[in-house]
């Protein structure tokens, strides 16, 4: 949680067309901060300029363009930029991140709902892995967005490699009451799970965001083997290009 006292802002420059694993650069870097526990950060954009290669951006409708600038500003603890610095260096591509040591008088207050803590790049690996299975319910909420969602992202924020997420039609949890999906009620708090393969070291470190975001439910580790991982070369090429 961000104190009073010294602090650090940072503002990071990007193109609104930058993507980042097929999702916009920006909207990738918000939610990356957020699932990493930054106290607050904001996105704008700018109505015109120009970077490093001199191309002027601009929203009149003579020279209009889609590749408007973006800013990312957040103001966090000089410990909590210098532990995410890395990551949005190497999200950032081609943009500019600028910091600035600031003052904080007075820091944002939590409202009623309480906030959580949130406490590396997929690679072709074969071998001894972890699997992880997380059972939740459909109407399980988070910060009230689907629960099953925000896990999910909060993976893709935190470089867990994959997961995939499974409707089931039929079951029941500790409380022995059934959960279906029938034709007159086709949504009636199914039970959903989320499958995760990674290593156990990236698992057990994701650990604690899981447990601030899992009020209820059923998490499962096993040990598997990884007969073949592939990681796709093409599109991260692809990816990299489209941030240049």
């Amino acid at each position: 949680m961000l104190t009073a006292g010294l602090a650090k802002k940072v503002t990071i420059y990007v193109g609104e067309d930058h993507v980042y694993h097929k999702q916009s650069l920006y909207s990738a870097i918000l939610d990356f901060l957020f699932y990493r526990g930054v106290s607050g950060a904001n996105v704008v954009r700018g109505v015109a300029g120009f970077g490093a290669d001199h191309h002027m951006h601009t929203t009149r409708i003579e020279v209009l363009t889609e590749n408007l600038p973006m800013r990312i500003e957040f103001i966090e603890s000089a410990e909590k930029v210098e532990e995410l610095l890395p990551k949005l260096s190497e999200m950032a591509g081609t943009g500019l991140i600028e910091i600035q040591d600031t003052t904080v008088i007075k820091p944002s207050e939590l409202s009623s709902k309480k906030s959580p803590h949130i406490a590396g790049p997929s690679v072709r690996r074969e071998g001894k892995a972890k699997l992880m299975r997380i059972f939740v319910g459909e109407n399980d909420k988070w910060h009230d967005k689907p629960l099953h969602k925000a896990l999910m992202e909060s993976m893709r924020a935190n470089d867990i490699a994959g997961v995939t997420v499974y409707e089931g039609v039929l079951g029941y949890g500790a409380n022995r009451r059934i959960h279906r999906e029938t034709a007159l009620n086709l949504s009636h708090d199914r039970p959903m799970m989320l499958s995760v393969v990674d290593s156990e070291e990236k698992l057990r470190a994701y650990f604690p965001i899981l447990d601030t975001m899992v009020q209820q439910g059923l998490v499962v580790l096993s040990d598997v083997d990884i007969i073949k991982y592939t990681h796709n070369q093409q599109q991260e090429g692809i990816a990299q290009e489209a941030r240049q």
